[in-house]
């Protein structure tokens, strides 16, 4: 049995990630927001997106972290620079996702994940991260929150069409050695 731990991402588990998004995704979206997401993506695409994530990511900074426990995937994050018009190059790092498989939360996997994310955004010498959360999930603001994160102010409105719009607010932490 392996400890508890979070670790780069391997090729392989890209299907798992894929699997955990899912479930997250469904556990956290609004029903006609996630149907709709649904229906414009499969397992599938899913699983090559993030094969392709991991094994030629977009940027050198781009990274794919999973929580591990007893040799299965947990969870996982994605996180690089951030791309917000308003971000400081080289300065601003972004976790753009994170989930922690439904089936496994509430032990201790998310606080893992996010000081290995942290550290794996100081170590590719960011200063200053970013988080956009959706404007009503108050368990991942809070849990944010508590650990030194805060509302910086911006905001927007994602979605696939009309009907399936989603406020997000971003909140930031600084890094910096």
């Amino acid at each position: 049995m392996i400890a508890d731990s979070v670790r780069l991402a391997l090729p392989v588990e890209a299907a798992q990630i894929a699997a955990i998004q899912r479930r997250a995704w469904s556990q956290q979206l609004p029903a006609d927001v996630a149907d709709s997401v649904f229906a414009g993506v499969d397992l599938d695409e899913m699983t090559q997106s993030w094969h392709a994530a991991i094994v030629r990511p977009p940027l050198a900074q781009f990274r794919v972290l999973v929580a591990v426990a007893d040799d299965r995937v947990v969870g996982f994050a994605a996180l690089g620079p951030s791309d917000d018009p308003d971000a400081e190059p080289g300065e601003d790092g972004i976790v753009a996702e994170f989930a922690i498989d439904p089936l496994a939360q509430r032990s201790g996997h998310g606080s893992r994940l996010l000081n290995a994310c942290m550290d794996t955004l100081r170590a590719d010498g960011f200063e200053r991260a970013t988080w956009w959360v959706r404007s009503t999930d108050d368990a991942l603001r809070r849990f944010l929150v508590e650990s030194g994160w805060a509302a910086d102010g911006g905001h927007q409105e994602i979605g696939i069409d009309d009907a399936t719009r989603v406020k997000l607010v971003r909140l930031h932490t600084d890094i910096s050695a």
